[in-house]
């Protein structure tokens, strides 16, 4: 059975930077087993209603400014499954959970940059879903937890976000150090992950240290795909930290495997 995964998506520049991280993140691609599809929720599309796209071939969406002008260059032209997109739509029939199909939505900085380190040839189909942070975690679980069978069929789930994502908060000069405050928090959200202690994770904002500024109420987005992505690992519960590091002082560069 294929594992799901939280991989943070970091700055868009990522995506024409060699570093520790992606040079983690393109062997991550090579080592894992090829998956059937992907289906990916992106901290960048936000929707009140689920929203699971049913697109033939994505566009490349920029959803920054600012940036190397070459970032906006780039291409990512994966295509869609109309098979996989009726397979979500009967689980979260199933499951009693509200969606939408969406027919013309590219995909965006959180998605492509993600997908196209994992699997740079663009050759696997992608669903893009929507993540809305109007939910509580549990029914963010709840929702990737419909998903679960998926991962049987090697349907690789991934939770594109940050676990640490204020960005009033970075230091652009950046040292390589970790602001202890994002350290206390990230710990802390490690030991319950690993433990599988949903009561606590549910109750991050008020139990874990920083939490607020860890993931302030403007950012809640960013970290919000993890839990997606742990429903998804809900019939196997098993947590591993496959790489962590940060930059600017406190944005997280981490990828978690969940099942």
């Amino acid at each position: 059975m294929i594992p799901s995964l939280f991989i943070a998506h970091g700055s868009p520049s990522l995506a024409i930077e060699k570093n520790e991280y992606t040079q983690f993140l393109n062997q991550l691609g090579q080592n894992l087993p090829r998956p059937k599809a992907i289906v990916i929720f992106s901290a960048h599309w936000e929707s009140n209603v689920q929203q699971v796209s049913m697109v033939d071939q994505y566009s490349t969406i920029y959803d920054f400014g600012g940036f190397d002008p070459s970032l906006y260059k780039i291409k990512y032209p994966a295509y869609g499954s109309s098979a996989i997109a009726k397979e979500i739509e009967e689980l979260f029939n199933q499951n009693g959970i509200s969606f939408e199909n969406e027919t013309t939505r590219g995909l965006d900085h959180g998605a492509w940059i993600v997908l196209r380190m994992l699997f740079p040839n663009a050759d696997i189909p992608v669903i893009a879903m929507s993540v809305n942070p109007n939910l509580t975690p549990e029914e963010q679980y709840k929702i990737g937890k419909s998903l679960s069978e998926l991962r049987e069929k090697d349907i690789l789930i991934i939770g594109s976000g940050g676990t640490v994502h204020n960005l009033r908060a970075l230091k652009w000069s950046d040292d390589g150090k970790a602001d202890s405050w994002a350290l206390e928090f990230d710990d802390w959200l490690a030991y319950h992950l690993e433990h599988w202690d949903l009561q606590s994770l549910f109750n991050y904002e008020s139990l874990a240290p920083n939490a607020l500024y860890a993931v302030p109420p403007y950012g809640r987005e960013h970290f919000i795909p993890i839990f997606y992505a742990l429903g998804a690992a809900d019939n196997s519960q098993k947590v591993t930290l496959l790489h962590r590091s940060f930059r600017y002082g406190s944005l997280s560069h981490s990828v978690w495997q969940l099942g």
